[in-house]
């Protein structure tokens, strides 16, 4: 019979196991990640699919999503200190550095756009140059929906003032167009699903194809990146790794995401079909996953300078930086 040291022994090795996984917990560093919108909404799949797989919890982060009131929100909250991190679109920082917040955009989540023009398909509008007179709804006028439509707009010589822009809300954008209210939506394509599952015969133009807006982005301030370039650096390489699997795996993602967003179970085609548009549509086209291109960033600033959006451009270097992700 095994003596009672033995069984001490075995014991203490047996405790020694259990707590090694909690005192692993324990020493994960804890971070707020602030999102422009709720986190389950299919456009943040890559971070939802880097937290169900343990993509930040390798990176030694306990990451928790916190929701902000849109992206310029998020720069506002990461630029004064209230949060380390969070999301918005490629183009955010030109909007925050032009109200005097010190952020950069640290990775680029696609070489496409978030914004996507979305069509009745039997109408017989072949582009944004077939909108003039027509009703459009965006998600807000503040919004980068509205200002890549302008942009969209002007790469055909219109204006806003040429057709009816309609601020929608995130419901009543692809709503209204698949009611027949509005000729067109400019938005995100999971939006466009949406529609057609609501009935409207869609077709998608890409926006980057008329004006170079952007995918989203992963935001830090100067501070951060000055003093904390270890955490920035995690952060972007964990949320890579769920875009990377996104683009490697496509529809084999599903089931992992979903376990992530439990509130799309039983809705497996759907989120299918939104990772293989977000995919043609937002993440491909980036020779490096996650770079951002400083000459279309330029491009973008030099329109919202021309349309008043903001009231001067900043230095392009300023507004990004690479290092996270070479």
């Amino acid at each position: 019979m095994p003596s009672k040291r033995t069984f001490l022994k075995a014991a203490m090795v047996i405790a020694a196991c259990v707590a090694a996984p909690v005192q692993a917990q324990q020493k994960l560093e804890e971070v707020n990640y602030l999102l422009p919108a709720p986190a389950f909404l299919p456009a943040f799949i890559p971070w939802v699919l880097a937290q169900q797989r343990g993509y930040y919890a390798k990176e030694g982060l306990n990451v928790k999503f916190v929701v902000a009131k849109g992206g310029v929100d998020v720069a506002k909250q990461v630029g004064a200190g209230n949060a380390p991190i969070g999301g918005g679109i490629g183009d955010t920082p030109i909007i925050a550095r032009a109200q005097g917040i010190p952020v950069k955009a640290v990775a680029l989540l696609g070489g496409g756009s978030l914004t996507n023009l979305v069509v009745h398909a039997d109408q017989g509008i072949n582009g944004p140059a077939d909108l003039k007179g027509k009703t459009v709804t965006v998600l807000a006028y503040q919004d980068t929906t509205f200002f890549s439509l302008l942009g969209m707009l002007a790469s055909v010589g219109l204006t806003k003032s040429d057709l009816n822009i309609q601020a929608a809300g995130p419901r009543g954008i692809w709503q209204q167009f698949a009611d027949g209210r509005a000729a067109a939506f400019a938005g995100p394509v999971d939006w466009a699903i949406n529609a057609r599952d609501a009935g409207a015969k869609i077709k998608i133009y890409r926006g980057d194809s008329y004006f170079p807006s952007m995918a989203q982005a992963i935001i830090a301030s100067d501070e951060l990146i000055q003093k904390r370039p270890d955490l920035v650096g995690k952060l972007v390489k964990a949320t890579l790794h769920g875009l990377d699997d996104i683009m490697k795996q496509g529809k084999g993602v599903v089931p992992d995401y979903i376990a992530g967003s439990p509130n799309f179970k039983g809705k497996e085609k759907f989120i299918g079909e939104v990772v293989e548009l977000y995919t043609e549509y937002t993440y491909k086209g980036q020779k490096v996953l996650g770079e951002m291109n400083p000459d279309r960033l330029a491009k973008v600033q030099a329109f919202y300078v021309k349309e008043g959006i903001v009231p001067k451009a900043a230095p392009v270097d300023e507004l990004y930086t690479n290092q996270f992700v070479k």
